[in-house]
């Protein structure tokens, strides 16, 4: 009986053994991680340099006589020609310069000939003659004075142009030198941005890789100007507090499009040889810093800041924080965290840069 017992317990408990290890949930695979590392290109890259743009010739119309503000021919933003009438001081006060200079003239002219008479007959001497000349060379001299006064009075467009706001109104009392308005050549327009140094002895050295000057304009609205521009000057002097050195491009402008005083952006393209890339999808960004994960010798995941230059479609061009040789995490950087150990695949980045070009076409 005892052993019947102890039988049906023995059989007990290895049913219970048995039934747990059926019962057992089967062991999880592991995850494998894409890996891939940078890669070394020759590309371009198009930087944005923040531009003030300013007319060709701009200028201030001011008064060059004092008097009452008689006539105002245009109206503000209207465009105007060369040698267009704009404004007229009242004249008459010069009018009556000009008539008393030339009464003077015909004076000293009348008194230069009874000069002239009493020479030829010994009456006075040739130094009198002389006197009388200069007399009325003189009275000519004050007729021009005035001549140039009265013209004054009218102010015209000195090139084409659109007209600025109007300060003053008609019959407004005027003295020399007071502003009338402003006159803007739109027909081509200057941007003026500011380049680092470092950029600066980028765009030098690579002067003859460029091929040409041309560069972009990017408009407030986001949308780019239709006309390409060359950029022609750069000043001789690095600004000592900011370390840029000024650059002036220059843009047509025959619609007329862009004002004085508008700001936009500069799209320039610099060329990069063996520039550094790595695949956007391989970062993530934590309080407007760039990380990858870089795995080391133990196969473990280090979060690593990168610094980065520009961006190109799907890619990213790396200024410093990781080398050539560093394996970096391409996808699943979501999943994992700070000294995860990982199983990986090795994606070689030829390929990764491939596949990305297809995708994008």
């Amino acid at each position: 009986m005892n052993k019947i017992v102890m039988f049906a317990g023995t059989f007990a408990l290895l049913y219970q053994i048995t039934g747990c290890a059926s019962q057992a949930e089967p062991k999880k695979e592991v995850n494998k991680y894409i890996v891939t590392s940078p890669i070394r290109i020759d590309t371009s890259l198009t930087k944005e340099y923040v531009s003030q743009i300013r007319s060709v010739r701009n200028i201030e119309i001011r008064a060059q006589e004092k008097g009452f503000l008689q006539n105002i021919y245009v109206d503000e933003g209207q465009f105007v020609k060369a040698g267009q009438l704009l404004f007229k001081i009242m004249p008459k006060i010069y009018e009556a310069e000009l008539l008393k200079a030339e009464a003077e003239a015909r004076a000293a002219e009348i008194e230069l000939q009874n000069a002239t008479a009493l020479v030829e007959k010994n009456v006075i001497s040739k130094n009198e003659q002389a006197m009388a000349q200069a007399k009325l060379d003189q009275a000519k001299a004050e007729i021009a004075l005035a001549k140039v006064h009265l013209s004054f009075t009218e102010i015209r467009a000195p090139f084409d142009g659109t007209v600025d706001r109007l300060p003053l109104k008609l019959g407004s009392l005027i003295d020399e030198g007071e502003l009338l308005t402003s006159l803007s050549d739109n027909n081509q327009m200057f941007a003026y941005f500011n380049v680092s140094e470092p950029e600066y002895l980028d765009y030098q050295t690579n002067t003859k890789n460029r091929g040409n000057n041309k560069v972009g304009l990017l408009l407030a609205n986001n949308q780019p100007l239709q006309y390409k521009g060359d950029v022609e000057t750069i000043e001789s002097e690095f600004d000592n507090e900011t370390g840029n050195i000024a650059f002036r491009a220059r843009f047509p402008n025959p619609e007329r499009l862009l004002r004085n005083g508008e700001t936009g952006k500069v799209l320039m393209t610099v060329p990069l040889k063996n520039a550094m890339v790595i695949p956007q999808k391989a970062t993530y960004e934590i309080q407007d810093k760039i990380y990858v994960f870089v795995l080391d010798k133990d196969h473990k995941v280090k979060s690593t800041h990168i610094s980065v230059r520009g961006q190109l479609p799907d890619l990213y061009i790396v200024d410093s924080g990781i080398s050539d040789q560093d394996k970096i995490l391409l996808e699943g950087v979501q999943k994992v965290k700070d000294d995860d150990k990982i199983e990986f695949e090795f994606l070689k980045p030829e390929e990764v840069v491939y596949n990305l070009r297809l995708k994008a076409e």
